[in-house]
C-alpha cells in the first residue's frame, strides 16, 4: 500500500509527521513525501527543511494521500495548480484522502469537500465555511466518504492511528499507540477554543501577530503572495456559492407555458 504524504513550502511539519510515525509502522506501507518536483522543503518555522522523495508525476495513484496545512501558505498552496490537479486526479482511485489542520482548506479549494463537513485548525474553519464547506469545530476527526480531516497540528497522530485501525485492525493501532507511547496526559487544559481562557486566546493573538511580523521582516515576498492568494481563495469560494444557488433557483424555476 503506497501513501502519498504532500509537502510544499511554508507547511507545517507537526501536521504530516505525526502520522507519518505512526504509519510508517504498518506492515506492507510504503511512504513517500511528494511535491511538484523532489527535493528540499523549508517548513513554516525558515529553520526546518524537509524532502520530497517523489514528483506527482511519479505518483500517479497512492492508495492513501495525506496533506498538512500550514500557518503562513494555506492559501499560497492552496492557489498551487500543480498540487490541486494532482488532487482531483488522484482523489478519483484513492481508498482515503485525508487531511490535517489547514489541509482540508487546501482539499476545499481543489473541489473536494464541496457540499461536505469537515474539520480543521480552529484558524483555519472560517476559510472552510467561505469554500462552502460545513465546519465540525468539535470533531477531532472527521470522515465523509473516504474523505477523513483532522483537526489542528497534533490530531495528525489521531489521524494516523485512525487509519492503521481502518488499512490494518485495531490491535496493530494499537500496538503502534504503545511503541511510541502515545499517551497524552497534558500538564494543561486548553487545547481546544472551547477550554482556552480569554487571556490565553489574546496571548496566541500576539504570537501569531508576532510570528507574522518577524516573516514579514524575514520573507517579504512570501507574505505578498499570500496576502494575494487569500482573497482570490475567498473570492473563488463566494462566487462557486454564488453560482451553485443560481443553478439551483433556476432548476427550481416551473416552466413558462
Amino acid at each position: 500500500m503506497q501513501i502519498a504524504i504532500v509537502l510544499y513550502p511554508g507547511m507545517t511539519a507537526l501536521d504530516v509527521i505525526g502520522p507519518y510515525e505512526v504509519l510508517r509502522l504498518v506492515p506492507g506501507v510504503q511512504i513517500r513525501f511528494v511535491w511538484n518536483e523532489p527535493g528540499p522543503i523549508t517548513t513554516d518555522s525558515g529553520v526546518l527543511i524537509l524532502a520530497a522523495t517523489h514528483s506527482f508525476e511519479e505518483t500517479p495513484a497512492p492508495d492513501i494521500v495525506l496533506i498538512g496545512g500550514s500557518g503562513p501558505a494555506t492559501a499560497t498552496a492552496a492557489e498551487d495548480a500543480g498540487l490541486a490537479d494532482w488532487l482531483r486526479r488522484v482523489h478519483k482511485t484513492t481508498l482515503w484522502t485525508t487531511s490535517v489542520c489547514t489541509g482540508s482548506v487546501i482539499l476545499a479549494r481543489a473541489g473536494l469537500l464541496a457540499g461536505k463537513s469537515a474539520t480543521s485548525h480552529w484558524a483555519g474553519l472560517p476559510a472552510l465555511s467561505a469554500l462552502g464547506v460545513t465546519p465540525r469545530p468539535d470533531d477531532r476527526i472527521v470522515r465523509e466518504g473516504k474523505i477523513v480531516t483532522a483537526a489542528g497540528v497534533s490530531a495528525g497522530i489521531d489521524l494516523g492511528l485512525w487509519l492503521t485501525a481502518e488499512i490494518a485492525n485495531r490491535e496493530t493501532a494499537e500496538a503502534i499507540q504503545l511503541l511510541i507511547e502515545y499517551d497524552p496526559q497534558p500538564p494543561f487544559d486548553s487545547g481546544h477554543m472551547s477550554k482556552a481562557s480569554a487571556s490565553v486566546r489574546r496571548k496566541v493573538a500576539a504570537v501569531v501577530a508576532r510570528e507574522a511580523a518577524d516573516l514579514l521582516a524575514a520573507e517579504p515576498r512570501t507574505v505578498l503572495r499570500e496576502g494575494i492568494a487569500i482573497p482570490r481563495l475567498l473570492w473563488d469560494g463566494a462566487l462557486a456559492r454564488a453560482r451553485s444557488r443560481r443553478h439551483l433557483t433556476s432548476r427550481k424555476r416551473p416552466a413558462q407555458r
